[in-house]
């Protein structure tokens, strides 16, 4: 990851699941760099994963994404997130249940907002889901990095069952569909 000048990147926040499963995804994208596991949208600061795991702090499972908007544009970002997870299914992610585990965008911009509400609804206009998208799109709530052993999970854990059999299909599936978008070194 390029750590060159940084003032023209921007950020984004996507909520899309567990973490370890969106970070892996969006580490692989061209004009990436740096995605961060963490969690936004409670009520407590500085919550620990112990806390998250209950459900009751009201934080979701999230990434930060540090991007280049001239290497990948944000909509390019919403397609991937879009394409990666299912946002028709509210606070669940397969077998990860609980409000932790919601579909969110936290828009940084008001740019962001806008083609984030354009982007679902031209979604729901085509039906590319078989059911309505439930991805709520909220502003930028402080944002609480996750403790170490959940940041590069995937790339660290490759050999557990978890990533083999959850985190695997995702990363085959943007090798498929967003090949053109992807790292070459990674």
């Amino acid at each position: 990851m390029d750590k060159q000048d940084n003032t023209h990147l921007e950020t984004a926040i996507f909520a899309g699941g567990c973490f370890w499963c969106t970070e892996a995804v969006f580490q692989r994208l061209q004009g990436v760099h740096e995605v961060k596991s963490g969690y936004t949208g409670g009520q407590i600061k500085n919550p620990a994963y112990r806390e998250i795991c209950t459900g009751r702090t009201g934080h979701a499972e999230a990434i930060s994404i540090l991007f280049d908007p001239e290497q990948v544009s944000y909509t390019e970002l919403l397609e991937v997130f879009f394409a990666t997870h299912d946002p028709t299914t509210l606070n669940r992610q397969g077998n990860d249940v609980g409000t932790q585990y919601r579909s969110e965008i936290f828009y940084t911009t008001p740019a962001q907002k806008e083609q984030a509400e354009e982007f679902i609804a031209l979604l729901e206009k085509e039906r590319i889901f078989g059911a309505p998208i439930v991805t709520a799109v909220t502003e930028e709530q402080p944002f609480y990095l996750a403790e170490q052993e959940h940041q590069n999970y995937y790339n660290d854990h490759k050999s557990q069952p978890y990533c083999q059999f959850i985190i695997d299909p995702k990363i085959k599936k943007l090798n498929q569909h967003f090949s053109n978008k992807l790292n070459t070194v990674k």
